[in-house]
């Protein structure tokens, strides 16, 4: 990437992920009106301009970059430099007002992901990593857990029903037996969780490219691993595991078995 530097790519997706933040808190907890998407999820005004930011500061700083968003889809397909955004990863969250929901912003070059950021406004958090520079919690150094025994692992997601539809139930139920405690901290922030050493083990049976592409990068940098449910560092798997190193392997065992 010589022709590209990481730095002020990563300086754009802070700012803009934190202007983002400030616009969905201000729908937050304020009666905002929730619309059904066509595929049953859960979208508010707040999910549209929060987007609508983002898209327009990576426009004005990085005009021949595509970009794929939740809400308004794609735009300079097959440019090499790509952004992708979730403006309110946990719509169901947020809509309920709960503060488990973020910003998601990823930036990737020839299909590799290169940087991630996961902006919690309500929570007053940010993990972030960049390829080569670590990872981030708060402007301290991230890392995942040394806890090396599914016994003693903790064991996030999001919905149990989702393993269902996903006809991952067998392999849910032998994670859930394997490890010590289990709890529905979802969403990015269970992903967010795994990075910065509180948890061990995050799935999501079924995931979107634009969830998964800032999270790679992250659990990497921060030490652990991020792949989909075939035990493959992707982001267009359809799906994602996050754990910390130790457990990885005995993770994908289980998953596969």
């Amino acid at each position: 990437m010589a022709e590209f530097s990481l730095e002020p790519a990563l300086d754009l997706a802070l700012a803009a992920a934190r202007e983002a933040g400030e616009i969905a808190l201000r729908h937050f907890r304020s009666g905002v009106a929730v619309e059904t998407k066509t595929d049953r999820s859960p979208v508010t005004a707040a999910d549209r301009e929060a987007e609508a930011c983002l898209r327009r500061r990576i426009e004005e700083r990085f005009p021949d970059h595509a970009v794929l968003g939740e809400e308004f889809g794609a735009t300079r397909e097959g440019a090499p430099s790509r952004w992708l955004l979730d403006p309110i990863d946990g719509t169901a969250s947020f809509i309920r007002g709960s503060p488990l929901w973020g910003v998601m912003i990823a930036f990737e070059h020839e299909a590799e992901p290169l940087l991630g950021v996961l902006h919690f406004p309500a929570l007053g958090e940010t993990v972030w990593a960049s390829r080569g520079g670590g990872a981030w919690w708060n402007g301290k150094r991230a890392s995942v857990s040394k806890v090396a025994q599914l016994e003693a692992a903790t064991l996030l997601y999001t919905d149990p029903r989702g393993f269902t539809l996903a006809g991952r139930e067998q392999a849910f139920e032998k994670i859930r037996q394997a490890t010590r405690f289990e709890r529905t901290w979802g969403d990015c922030y269970g992903h967010a969780l795994v990075a910065t050493g509180r948890a061990e083990i995050m799935l999501d049976p079924i995931l979107n490219e634009w969830d998964a592409a800032a999270l790679l990068p992250i659990l990497e940098e921060a030490g652990g691993s991020f792949t989909d449910w075939n035990g493959v560092p992707s982001t267009r798997g359809g799906s994602g595991v996050s754990t910390n190193a130790g457990l990885a392997e005995s993770v994908r065992k289980l998953l596969k078995g």
